[in-house]
């Protein structure tokens, strides 16, 4: 009987042992599965923080018109310019890869408006008519507005003739918006989708002035003879970037812009397009 009672204890020495010995093992393992959960959720929430939220693969669309030479135009079927290359600049800032959506001008807001692009950059204006559909980045660089006409024309010799003769302007431009007062004074205004069909327009007779900026201007004018600039600017503006209302875009596209013109990177950009 001492035996069997002595048997019968230890068994269940054994037993409670066993069970302890499985509790603790059990511990650990509970203690393993919740330090591997939280290890993977913080490597989640690292590859979230470091993975760009705006578009597929981590990609910045651009709307643009590339016939604004030198700040966006073709160049070995590649849109190349001021506006491409200070774009691609701050993309790389924010760890973005750029892609370059090209299109008529006066269709850039709506598609920054309906998402189809991040943001929109061709020579753009800060206007206040713009700024109610959309908001701008701090700008970038300053324009002129001026008047190509052809040489020898008496018909447009200064700005206040445009009041009664026919102007060639590209179609949703400040030169468009500038002109458009001018209606009402008589004029007649022609739009065209691109600023190269309003100089086409010129050379031929069929307008007698065009609206452009300043150096979209000097290339049209070099590249086709007869042409001329008027001394006097038609309007001075500046640059910027536009975004859709709201966007945290604007304010990460701030900080990378502020950081390009300390590098003296915008004006480096700027400078290798338009010489002195």
């Amino acid at each position: 009987m001492k035996k069997i009672i002595s048997a019968i204890l230890a068994g269940a020495v054994m037993c409670t042992s066993a069970v302890a010995l499985a509790g603790c093992g059990g511990s650990k393992t509970e203690s393993k599965t919740e330090s591997t959960t939280a290890a993977s959720s913080a490597a989640s929430d690292k590859a979230t923080a470091d993975t760009p939220e705006k578009g597929a693969n981590g990609e910045l669309h651009m709307a643009t018109n590339a016939f604004f030479e030198p700040y966006e135009y073709y160049e070995n079927e590649k849109i190349v310019g001021i506006d491409a290359e200070i774009a691609e600049a701050i993309c790389d800032k924010l760890g973005y890869t750029l892609v370059i959506d090209d299109m008529d001008f006066d269709s850039i807001i709506t598609a920054v408006q309906s998402g189809k692009a991040d943001f929109g950059m061709a020579g753009m204006t800060v206007t206040e008519e713009r700024k109610q559909a959309i908001d701008f980045t701090d700008t970038y660089t300053n324009a002129i507005q001026v008047i190509i006409v052809k040489e020898g024309s008496d018909k447009v010799t200064k700005i206040d003739d445009l009041n009664t003769a026919s102007i060639g302007v590209q179609m949703g431009t400040t030169g468009d918006i500038y002109v458009t007062d001018l209606e009402k004074d008589g004029a007649a205004v022609e739009r065209f989708n691109k600023g190269a069909d309003a100089v086409l327009a010129l050379s031929q007779g069929k307008v007698d002035a065009v609206v452009i900026d300043n150096e979209p201007a000097k290339a049209f004018v070099a590249q086709n003879e007869g042409l001329k600039i008027l001394e006097e600017p038609f309007e001075n503006e500046e640059y910027a970037i536009c975004v859709a209302k709201g966007s945290d875009l604007t304010a990460k596209i701030n900080a990378a812009l502020k950081e390009l013109k300390s590098e003296g990177k915008v004006d480096e950009i700027i400078n290798k397009y338009i010489k002195a």
